[in-house]
């Protein structure tokens, strides 16, 4: 592996942490569990288990997505990442749904709760755990443009709310003897993680499918190959997407025909160099076409989404 595909793999040791949480955590709720008889600690308790699947999945696709091009894979396994974050989404939809037949259940048939002091100090310790590991895999996933990382950080909030608001509630019940607040903010809760669930799942079809860049950036993106340009040079074609932690971009470069073909390629790179000054994880491909020859102007098929190109004076 090359020292740039080094440099922009995002680390593995968040989710080694993040799986070490969730067994960690996940032993806490369920002695909260036992303790007390709530079903909104055991809700909270299964949603921990679904977090170390998902976090092993993360490791796994971390993993996959390390290695470099091979023969069947010439572009690389980056996109192994919008599966896992996908695969990671379709689990918190799960635990929402399940919080949530859970919750009218036993809003209609209400159960009777004990040792409710025991099992909250059990699982507030479990949210500061999974809080500050969630913390830990948001930064890193921006820091290093990775959506597992990401993903499992939002995984690991979702889990962090959901213990929130069952401690919120209990304490209500346990000050006012009112049980059916425990199933009704479990509900609550379980909305919040459905939105949460259908982000993450809505990212990963857009990476699946190669979405473009957002608006802002392909903007500052032409602004920048504009700026390079020499005179008589003009650029179309223009595409853009993500795999991973890894951000592409290919167009047509057309150029004066005088110049030799040493010195379009020599101007190319230049132009590749001065793009990625800002951004080591970034594919340039650029496709040389003479500016005065017609067919060089009409030749893909995304005529009808840009503007005409401006030939630089």
């Amino acid at each position: 592996m090359s020292e740039a595909q080094q440099r922009s793999q995002p680390p593995r040791w968040p989710i080694i942490l993040s799986i070490l949480a969730a067994l960690l955590t996940m032993g806490l709720k369920f002695i909260a569990f036992y303790a007390s008889g709530s079903i909104g600690l055991l809700s909270d308790a299964l949603e921990s288990v679904i977090n170390l699947v998902a976090s092993v999945l993360a490791l796994l696709a971390l993993w996959y997505a390390a290695r470099p091009p091979d023969a069947e894979h010439t572009y690389g396994h980056e996109k192994i990442s919008y599966f896992s974050s996908g695969i990671e989404g379709m689990l918190i939809l799960i635990a929402a749904v399940t919080i949530a037949w859970e919750a009218v259940v036993h809003l209609f048939a209400p159960n009777p709760l004990n040792n409710l002091d025991i099992g909250l100090i059990f699982s507030a310790i479990a949210s500061v755990i999974n809080f500050s590991v969630a913390l830990v895999l948001l930064r890193e996933g921006r820091k290093h443009r990775s959506i597992i990382l990401e993903a499992d950080g939002h995984h690991l909030m979702t889990d962090v709310l959901t213990s929130g608001a069952v401690i919120f509630a209990l304490c209500l019940v346990w000050a006012t003897g009112w049980i059916w607040l425990d199933p009704i903010i479990a509900l609550l809760v379980a909305f919040h993680i459905l939105a949460t669930g259908l982000i993450l799942m809505r990212r990963s079809f857009d990476g699946l499918m190669d979405h473009a860049w957002p608006a802002k950036d392909l903007e500052q993106l032409r602004l920048s190959i504009s700026e390079h340009l020499k005179q008589g040079m003009a650029f179309h074609a223009l595409r853009t997407r993500t795999a991973g932690p890894r951000r592409l971009i290919e167009f047509h470069l057309l150029v004066p025909g005088e110049m030799t073909l040493s010195e379009a390629h020599g101007f190319a790179q230049q132009l590749e160099d001065a793009l990625k000054i800002n951004d080591r994880n970034l594919d340039v491909t650029i496709h040389l076409e003479p500016v005065e020859a017609a067919e060089s102007w009409g030749d893909h098929e995304l005529i009808e989404f840009e503007k005409p190109p401006t030939v630089a004076n």
